[in-house]
């Protein structure tokens, strides 16, 4: 089961009043799925990420997608087949784009 890590030679950054915004959006019933909440750097490229990729971003720390994914379910009224989905999704292009490492 691959383990996932934030590549050390990022550079990322949180947005705290846009992380409020989309709180707020979320408490709302609203969508805030196009809310940057933080920025990622690294080599040139920069990626912006809405809440829950950033929240998916912070728990780059050794842990498995599924993992990952239990953790977060609480926190997002989504169904875990979906949040699973997303999950692995997003940690795909954050590897291929550099972001994150992973071990098997």
């Amino acid at each position: 089961m691959a383990r996932y890590l934030r590549h050390p030679d990022v550079l990322w950054r949180e947005e705290d009043d846009s992380r409020q915004q989309a709180l707020a959006a979320l408490e709302q019933g609203e969508d805030a799925a196009e809310v940057g909440t933080a920025l990622l750097f690294r080599d040139g490229l920069m990626l912006s990420l809405n809440l829950l990729g950033a929240e998916v971003w912070k728990l780059c720390d050794g842990r498995s997608a599924n993992e990952i994914v239990t953790t977060l379910l609480p926190q997002f009224e989504v169904a875990e087949e979906e949040l699973a989905a997303d999950v692995a999704a997003f940690l795909a292009e954050l590897t291929t784009k550099g972001f994150v490492t992973h071990e098997e």
